[in-house]
């Protein structure tokens, strides 16, 4: 690191201690948590590339909405059946999109995040290229998490971006939202399945869920349709009627007031009504593949069919256990990619990159069917 990033983030962190003081948190609390924190190039990395964005809809749901997840979400259903229920109870929140947030978020709390908090929201308080004063804000809030007895600061570990806990809170909402689900007096969103439930539906209920209601369902749009689209461009289903969309199983369009029409990947791919339920889940994150994720995950764990239109590809997207699959065949073919794990780093996707020069592929990296099929020897 040179000397001038380094003088920088040092004078940015005698700011935020001084800022932390104005706000109540002890010096010395504030040292303890920063004892030898420096930047880290790699928060700014991945800042830049947020999966949500930049990864086509199709190969993010197809790891996130897979066998397992589902498998794995029917069996948490059972395991946490009483605390799901309670959260329902309390705040009439559908307890399987709770259970479904915490699929995605945590991957049922295997997948929580690794970073150091202070480290991660320092770094991009003090030398992201945008939103330093958010970055800050969440800074400051995971301090007082600390600060106030929640949380010992070896806790505060998550995503590069600050998020954490089973559900993933930002520090902000977890000051705002966390309540206790298990009854000992305390919020904590790391070690407590309960809490993190409880919390999480009531995240949803101050988002404006509508309890009872449905979050949508899947449509389909006449051909060549050049109506409106987007979540907040809302009409009545009459309006949505006249204009030729229809429920993709053929019964009479329904549900609670006005709808949104999402086409996440164009007039070609899946569509969807959704309504103000829809909207809540897409305020947990921002992203539309993100919300469709939560929303897909949690009919597929009650039991519903999946998406009956195809992704407009002809190289849909791996499973996680695919994934795996692809990372083993490639190590047979004397590729190094580290541990087969369903992660796909950069060492995978050399690998598929080289794989795909060698056989006259598009030289992507991307893991998808036809690599996999590739390696197959099909």
């Amino acid at each position: 690191m040179s000397f001038p990033v380094q003088a920088q983030f040092s004078s940015c962190v005698a700011d935020l201690r001084a800022q932390a003081e104005s706000q109540g948190v002890p010096n010395s609390l504030f040292d303890s948590v920063m004892r030898g924190v420096e930047p880290d190039p790699k928060i700014i990395e991945l800042s830049e590339a947020q999966p949500e964005f930049v990864t086509p809809i199709w190969d993010y749901l197809a790891s996130l909405v897979d066998a397992e997840k589902i498998s794995d979400g029917r069996m948490m259903l059972q395991k946490y059946a009483a605390p799901l229920r309670g959260a329902e109870k309390q705040f009439g929140v559908d307890h399987h999109v709770v259970l479904a947030v915490w699929g995605v978020e945590s991957d049922y709390g295997r997948l929580a995040g690794r970073y150091y908090l202070p480290q991660s929201l320092s770094t991009l308080a003090c030398t992201a290229p945008r939103r330093r004063d958010y970055f800050r804000s969440e800074f400051m809030a995971a301090l007082k998490i600390v600060a106030r007895g929640d949380l010992a600061p070896e806790k505060l570990r998550g995503s590069w971006a600050g998020a954490f806990g089973h559900t993933q809170f930002m520090p902000s909402t977890y000051l705002r939202l966390a309540v206790d689900g298990d009854g000992d007096g305390h919020s904590n969103l790391v070690d407590s399945i309960p809490d993190a439930l409880f919390s999480t539906a009531n995240f949803l209920r101050n988002s404006g869920w509508q309890s009872g209601a449905i979050w949508g369902y899947e449509v389909r749009i006449p051909q060549k349709y050049a109506g409106s689209s987007g979540r907040s461009n809302k009409k009545s289903l009459a309006q949505w009627k006249k204009l030729g969309v229809e429920r993709i199983d053929g019964k009479p369009l329904y549900g609670p007031g006005s709808a949104g029409l999402i086409l996440p990947a164009g007039n070609e791919g899946p569509a969807f009504l959704v309504f103000k339920n829809y909207d809540a889940i897409f305020s947990y994150n921002g992203a539309t593949s993100y919300a469709l994720a939560i929303a897909l995950l949690a009919e597929r764990v009650k039991g519903h069919a999946g998406l009956q239109a195809p992704w407009p590809t002809d190289d849909p997207g791996l499973s996680r256990a695919e994934k795996r699959e692809l990372q083993r065949l490639l190590i047979a073919r004397g590729y190094d990619v580290g541990e087969p794990d369903g992660a796909i780093g950069a060492k995978t996707r050399g690998a598929i990159s080289d794989l795909q020069r060698r056989n006259g592929l598009p030289d992507d990296g991307r893991p998808g069917q036809k690599v996999l099929r590739l390696l197959r020897g099909r």
